[in-house]
């Protein structure tokens, strides 16, 4: 194990200098998209993949095959099975997320061969209603095709594909969500105009290499939001607050057996504090506690008084009533911490370590009586699972690529590819120059209901009503975003 992932919590608990890349801030290993598959990793996936699922008699058979594929094309394809138990697993192993009891439950749509960007923008709207299903929240992934080593992969740049825009008046006032204030504008350039409200869902960014960025804002019946109430308050529902129901993650890399899917978006359920005490609380994102404490009559005067922790209870308390009132799955930090605890006890029975960064998996209220503050995790990186990897959080929040990324900027470029002032782009990023357009003349980003847009997709004939490819039958376990929905 120490050979080959040094960083253990092992090796850094002998030095306390020595951090864990992916752990407490520190950077998770570098993904260099131009090299090869390590064939030890993809060795390593199939040796767990058959151990677990088995045949294990197939395991010498498909390792030839690997490793002739390998020494044909650098890369391989994973069966879909392989591909299945890799997302899985990559849940299990995906250290901040404090949900992984239900792991199992992940349903895994496999769309590697969609690469268009009209066909990638159907499938994303299918995913969010396959997901949401009516309120049941559905843990779900959607995969997209891997990247080969030396060519340009397709992505979305947004961080999930639900987010609200940010912004920032003349006066300094802010509306809206202040975290995604950059990605707004970056649009805005680009021709999308929000309305200014406080939650107005940005439009997705889809990157593909053959056409380059381009614009889509989601069909209305794909988002589904939960307005705001208190159980005791009436004056809450004047605060006009809401959030939507799935947190969609959509900038994080799927790594499984050495092959890199870096457009993989997937989804649990929220869990309230990720709202409450952090979408709606944090000073750069809403900031409501200081809304909340006037409207409670407390004194704010001094941090002494704790008025803060009452507002930020009555704010948590809110979004869970509005949650349930509105029949969509979410869960609590006290029920999600003992559920994290019976998971790492089932991981024990198997003989697995369960890694865990305490700063993610610990809720961020009441922490102290929760029980997963109290103890220690195993911090060490194991593979298959998702990374968040700094240029994909980058673009996510900015809407432009960091200096040294040799591709386009969103930001710097109208919807016809001209370059909008600044530092000149590279050669190759001219001779790249993206046509990321809107559709209408009046500048608005293509719209459509998600039913016009399912019957977009390849192979499948038009349909009837706003189901599609969901399966009402299929009982789908809980879940969450895995904390970095935060």
């Amino acid at each position: 194990m120490r050979e080959r992932f040094p960083w253990s919590s092992e090796t850094a608990s002998a030095n306390p200098r020595l951090g864990v890349p992916g752990y407490r801030n520190i950077a998770a290993p570098p993904w260099d998209p131009a090299q090869p598959v390590d064939p030890v990793a993809a060795a390593e996936f199939l040796q767990t993949f058959y151990g677990e699922v088995g045949p294990p008699e197939r395991l010498v058979p498909r390792l030839g095959e690997v490793n002739s594929e390998l020494a044909r094309t650098g890369t391989y394809t994973h069966t879909p099975e392989e591909l299945e138990f890799g997302a899985r697993v990559a849940w299990r192993n995906s250290s901040r997320c404090i949900g992984r009891l239900y792991w199992r439950s992940l349903r895994v749509r496999d769309r590697r061969g969609v690469r268009k960007a009209d066909d990638i923008f159907a499938e994303l709207v299918g995913h969010l209603l396959e997901a949401t299903n009516g309120g049941k929240i559905r843990p779900t992934i959607t995969v997209f095709a891997p990247a080969t080593p030396g060519r340009p992969f397709s992505r979305v740049w947004n961080e999930q594909l639900i987010r609200y825009a940010g912004y920032r008046g003349p006066d300094g006032s802010w509306r809206g969500d202040r975290q995604y204030a950059d990605f707004t504008a970056a649009v805005h350039r680009l021709g999308w105009r929000g309305e200014g409200g406080r939650f107005d869902v940005l439009p997705l960014v889809i990157d593909t290499p053959g056409e380059g960025p381009r614009l889509y804002e989601l069909p209305e019946d794909a988002v589904l939001e939960v307005p705001l109430h208190h159980p005791n308050l009436a004056w809450f529902a004047e605060l006009g607050l809401r959030w939507h129901a799935v947190p969609t993650l959509s900038n994080m890399r799927l790594e499984i057996g050495g092959m890199h899917y870096p457009f993989s978006p997937f989804n649990g359920w929220y869990m309230g504090t990720e709202i409450g005490a952090r979408n709606l609380a944090d000073t750069d994102r809403y900031d409501m506690l200081p809304a909340v404490a006037r409207r409670l009559r407390l004194d704010t005067s001094s941090e002494r008084t704790l008025w803060r922790d009452s507002a930020l209870v009555e704010l948590n308390r809110a979004v869970l009533h509005s949650y349930d009132r509105a029949g969509v799955r979410i869960t609590d930090h006290h029920t999600e911490s003992l559920r994290f605890l019976k998971h790492i006890e089932a991981e024990e029975r198997q003989g697995r370590l369960v890694p865990a960064d305490w700063t993610w998996i610990v809720p961020p209220m009441s922490s102290g009586i929760t029980p997963v503050f109290r103890r220690y995790y195993a911090e060490i990186d194991l593979r298959p699972n998702f990374y968040n990897d700094p240029s994909a959080r980058y673009i996510g929040r900015r809407g432009v690529l960091r200096r040294g990324d040799h591709t386009r900027s969103l930001a710097r470029q109208d919807w016809r590819g001209r370059w909008l002032g600044g530092t000149s782009p590279s050669p190759l990023c001219r001779r790249r120059a993206p046509r990321a357009r809107p559709v209408s003349r009046r500048g608005r980003c293509r719209r459509m209901t998600s039913s016009q847009w399912r019957d977009r997709r390849p192979g499948r004939p038009p349909r009837t009503g706003t189901t599609g490819d969901r399966a009402p039958h299929e009982k789908a376990g809980p879940d969450r975003a895995c904390g970095a929905a935060r």
